[in-house]
């Protein structure tokens, strides 16, 4: 008692207080509890808890395939610390009472299936529930509560599983021609842990577990096997030419490591080769390849055999007799036989012809009259896919036999018949929802409809509809009254024609549909209306699109056109907008303007994953864009602007070059977990000057600027901040450079705090920039079945070219590096397959439009305006 006694007597202003002491006795028995916590406590005799596998000795051989190969892995720890998690969830199981619910519930249901007789309905509904009831319990039985199965079980070390894994090490490494290697485990290591916790029961922090374990793999490679020699046995002088004429792109070369893999992948590739040059009935098993180590130390002489066929001496050489093309496979009409239309040698079968038969035979790879070819085969499956005319097309070959085969023992005939079961012609989708933006409750509702093959050449027409009220920041936040959060009507609409093939002056040729060409006409109007101002964009372009490879796709738009005009626009909102030109150099009043954006603009872009992302990939994407450049034939400088008519303002023209990048890298670290990471970078500028005259009214105006700069359109400058870029920032929000920007008072002054006297920062402003540099990190991994979770940390930011009147918004190569936004946060994907919803929530880091400290990580908070809730579909990159 008596150090209990010294501390109630110890004066308020000494180290403890009696208050503080007792908050340091609780953090003792809280810290001491969590130390007393031990996953071992789950561990029966005998047994051992797996914490750590090592594999050691490894020079040339692949670590990352090797740890693969082990049979047992420790329990994860990051990002979740599983096992703890699976130990909180044991603390509310309870069997016995899951197991006497079960029983329940059967003896309960059984009850009303007796007491429901022959209803036979009634019946049905109590099985659906009974079942469901049982599988609900006997999962929580098998598997444990939801809590447990969130987390994992101690994984319970088992020595027969190492065993098994240094065999399959062994096995592993002779097939990368480490043929005198070795493995040995070392599985009686006890594992040294540090646990500060200790210190405050009075036990040193660092000790050793004995029921812990940690495996060690110790390998052992010795010299790795190379080819000195490759030999080709091939008794079928057909097969032996194409095999022989293909080896300079063959995956195996004097020198190389031995590679049971590269071997593998050697016989699909001489497979392939086959099959694509009329081989139809030859497979993988007739190449067998022998390797024989005797010669010379750490050397393989391998010989490729390409035996002959079961029966005859030669491999049948194919030809593609006959080709029918059925429009309409499932459909049946007893008593009517279907009509043909013959083009180009191709027999075009349907009851009634709906597609035009030019446009379908430019996308046929296969031919009468030429070899057998599976690459072909897949090609025409491809295409006739990529019209989107059909639910699913199908194309199967028959031998020909009897007295139309052919007599020579080493060529054949095959019949290719070609199914496709036609698409609706009539396919609408209806959204209605609403949505919770900006504070504010919104309704909004979306129809389109496609339809099919509308003129009869496989187009496809699409319309779409929108229209809704949703909340927004205003542009310019709390101006005059109008509030911060404001309600937006927006209603749009579009038109979207596809052909199938490239819409020129000289008829394409066929070959060129294995690059699936289309064109594509596409017109789109929005009106958007809000307290401050009303305006409305008509857009209209003309593209060309094509495949280079599955993954790579161009788009070329030789006309792009845009009218944006701004029917009307408050007083006060205008005369804002101007004192942000004056006083802060913002050209958010440029978005204001009556304009004709004509452009040209080409896309490359490059993408192997898929749309869940679930792939080690890549993504790339350019984008170049030049507009106005003939705009000296259509107006004449200087321009006049009406300040108080902006309906009598005539389209302005300006000039630019657009120019942006966006690399994407996809690294799949586990089965379901990755490492992503996004680097972009653009810029945008003038390409010449434009002359303004800014006047009041029409009628007399008094001029009110006079001012030649460098303008291009507002929509073709370059942002930063939202869900897909630096997160923690709203959208559009981020910049420019360090320069700060504050609110505003009517005569043009900052706005003060009425409790500190400082200047208000205005975070809700659009910061448009003429270069921007960004770039993402996420680590993505599983959590729970279909939820996912993200550890993410963004940076970047956007900058002016030319000379800024703002200080620190222009870009200079000795400071740009300091002017980084960088912000982190955790993300939750909610993956339905069909379907991903995301929520990311980010806090601001470092911000360099910040005065004074710009490390915000030390202000953090729920603030909106220091941390970012983001909601969306997909995944954010």
């Amino acid at each position: 008692m008596k150090p209990y006694s010294l501390l109630n007597e110890a004066p308020t202003t000494g180290l403890f207080s009696g208050k503080k002491t007792r908050s340091a006795l609780g953090g003792l028995l809280l810290l001491s509890g969590l130390a007393g916590c031990s996953p071992l406590r789950l561990l029966q005799p005998g047994q051992r808890l797996l914490s750590r596998v090592k594999v050691e000795g490894l020079d040339k051989a692949d670590p990352e395939r090797l740890q693969a190969l082990t049979q047992q892995k420790p329990n994860s720890t990051f990002p979740l610390p599983k096992l703890a998690i699976y130990q909180l969830g044991r603390k509310f199981y309870n069997p016995e009472k899951l197991q006497r619910k079960l029983e329940e519930d059967r003896t309960h249901y059984t009850q009303l299936i007796q007491a429901a007789g022959t209803d036979s309905v009634k019946v049905g509904k109590l099985l659906t529930k009974r079942d469901r009831h049982v599988r609900r319990h006997q999962l929580a039985l098998d598997k444990g509560n939801a809590i447990m199965r969130l987390g994992e079980a101690p994984v319970i070390y088992d020595s027969a599983l190492t065993r098994a894994s240094v065999g399959q090490m062994e096995t592993f490494l002779k097939s990368k021609g480490f043929f005198r290697s070795g493995v040995s485990a070392t599985d009686i290591v006890p594992t040294k842990l540090f646990s500060p916790f200790r210190i405050f029961t009075l036990r040193s922090p660092f000790h050793t577990e004995p029921r812990r374990v940690t495996v060690v793999y110790r390998v052992q490679e010795n010299e790795p096997f190379h080819y000195s020699q490759l030999d080709y046995d091939i008794q079928d002088t057909a097969v032996a030419r194409r095999v022989l004429l293909s080896l300079p792109q063959s995956l195996l070369h004097v020198g190389d490591q031995y590679d049971e893999e590269t071997i593998g992948n050697e016989r699909g590739r001489i497979e392939d080769l086959l099959k694509n040059q009329g081989f139809y009935d030859f497979r993988s098993q007739y190449i067998t390849l022998e390797a024989d180590t005797s010669f010379a130390p750490t050397t393989v002489r391998l010989r490729t055999i390409v035996s002959k066929p079961t029966r005859g001496e030669h491999h049948r050489l194919y030809t593609v007799r006959r080709v029918n093309f059925l429009t309409d496979a499932g459909l049946v009409r007893f008593g009517q036989q279907r009509d043909t239309l013959v083009r180009n040698g191709v027999n075009y079968l349907a009851y009634q012809h709906k597609f035009s038969t030019r446009t379908l035979d430019n996308k046929l790879a296969v031919r009468p009259g030429e070899p057998y070819s599976l690459q072909n085969t897949q090609l025409t499956q491809r295409q006739l896919s990529n019209l989107d005319m059909f639910r699913f097309s199908t194309v199967t070959y028959r031998r020909v036999r009897g007295e139309e085969a052919p007599t020579d023992s080493t060529s054949g005939l095959l019949d290719a018949t070609i199914n496709a079961s036609p698409a609706k012609k009539y396919q609408e989708t209806v959204e209605f929802g609403g949505t919770v933006v900006a504070q504010q409750v919104g309704p909004f509702g979306n129809v389109r409809l496609k339809v099919r093959n509308v003129f009869g050449g496989a187009e496809v027409l699409e319309f779409g509809v929108r229209a809704g009220i949703e909340g927004q920041f205003s542009a310019v936040g709390q101006v005059d009254g109008v509030p911060k959060s404001v309600l937006t009507t927006q209603l749009g609409g579009n038109v979207n024609l596809v052909l199938p093939q490239f819409l020129v002056p000289w008829r394409p040729n066929r070959f060129l549909s294995q690059y699936n060409p289309r064109t594509r006409f596409n017109a789109t109007y929005t009106y958007v209306n809000r307290p401050e101002y009303s305006r409305t964009n008509a857009e209209g372009t003309f593209d060309y699109i094509w495949q280079r490879t599955p993954y790579h796709q161009y788009v070329l738009t030789p006309i792009d056109i845009s009218i944006i005009r701004t029917a009307t626009i408050d007083t006060a909102f205008s005369n804002y907008l101007q004192r942000l030109l004056i006083n802060q150099g913002s050209p958010l009043y440029r978005s204001f303007d009556n304009l004709y954006v004509p452009s040209f603009n080409a896309t490359s872009l490059y993408n192997s994953n898929d749309f869940n992302e679930t792939r080690d990939a890549k993504y790339l994407r350019l984008f170049a864009e030049v507009g106005g450049i003939t705009r000296g034939l259509f107006q004449k400088e200087p321009l006049t602007n009406y300040r108080d008519e902006p309906k009598a303002n005539r389209l302005k023209i300006y000039d630019f070059a657009k120019f942006t990048v966006d690399y994407r890298r996809y690294h799949k670290l586990t089965s379901d977990s990755y490492f992503v990471y996004r680097l972009s970078g653009g810029a945008a500028t003038a390409l010449s000057t434009t002359r303004i005259v800014t006047k009041d009214n029409r009628e007399g105006g008094n001029v009110i600027s006079d001012a030649t700069s460098s303008l291009i359109p507002y929509d073709k400058y370059l942002f930063a901040g939202g869900s897909s870029s630096v997160r923690a920032w709203k959208p559009r929000r981020l910049g420019t450079g360090s320069y700060t920007q504050y609110k505003l008072n009517r005569d043009g002054s900052r706005r003060l705090d009425e409790k500190t006297g400082q200047p208000i920062r205005d975070y809700d402003l659009e910061q448009p920039g003429e270069l921007i540099l960004e770039g993402n990190v996420e680590y993505r991994f599983p959590v729970y079945s279909f939820i996912k979770g993200a550890i993410f940390t963004d940076f970047g930011n956007v900058w002016s070219i030319r000379n800024d009147p703002r200080p620190g918004a222009q870009f200079q190569f000795n400071q740009f590096y300091k002017q980084f936004a960088v912000g982190s946060g955790i993300g939750f994907r909610f993956d339905f397959t069909f379907l991903i919803l995301r929520l990311d929530v980010a806090t601001k880091v470092y911000d360099p439009t910040a005065p004074g400290n710009k490390w915000a990580i030390r202000k953090i908070s729920l603030n909106e305006n220091q941390t970012a809730f983001n909601l969306g579909i997909g995944y954010p990159f």
